[in-house]
């Protein structure tokens, strides 16, 4: 699988889908937004998405993955799910437990993100603005990147 057939994969009816929850879980809206994005290349594809999508996190009754188990990557090992639709930072955490999973990119038509800020309220304590400082720093910007953010703007 690779990001060209994706979509189709995700469409296709034997295989299992999941999300988090959305409204109770970012990572579940942008799934979610995802899928209306899919309607603009493949109409019906949204509710067929929609409809077929397994939200196992986020809820307030998910299943918790064992100590030492990120809940995406054992989801998919235990077979509850075929595709887990979720943060690249999630997947690369998944796949370090077990590398038989593969990660695939979404295509540019259907990806979605998030763009963080860094707010330093005026009179704050001297250590939020060493934070700032050392988040917008060369070496902290490496970090995020090795865990799947884009670099700073």
């Amino acid at each position: 699988m690779d990001s060209v057939t994706l979509l189709d994969r995700m469409l296709d009816p034997n295989i299992r889908l999941a999300t988090s929850t959305p409204k109770s879980d970012p990572s579940g809206d942008y799934a979610f937004e995802v899928f209306h994005k899919a309607q603009a290349i493949k109409p019906g594809a949204q509710s067929a998405l929609e409809k077929k999508a397994l939200q196992l996190t986020g809820g307030v009754n998910s299943a918790s993955p064992p100590s030492g188990r990120t809940v995406y990557g054992w989801h998919v090992a235990e077979g509850r799910a075929d595709i887990f639709l979720t943060y690249c930072t999630n997947a690369l955490a998944a796949q370090k437990e077990d590398t038989r999973q593969q990660i695939v990119a979404l295509p540019e038509k259907l990806a979605v993100g998030a763009d963080y800020g860094l707010t330093v309220i005026n009179g704050g304590p001297p250590a939020a603005q060493r934070f700032a400082d050392f988040i917008l720093s060369s070496e902290a910007q490496r970090m995020l990147t090795s865990h799947g953010f884009s670099p700073r703007r």
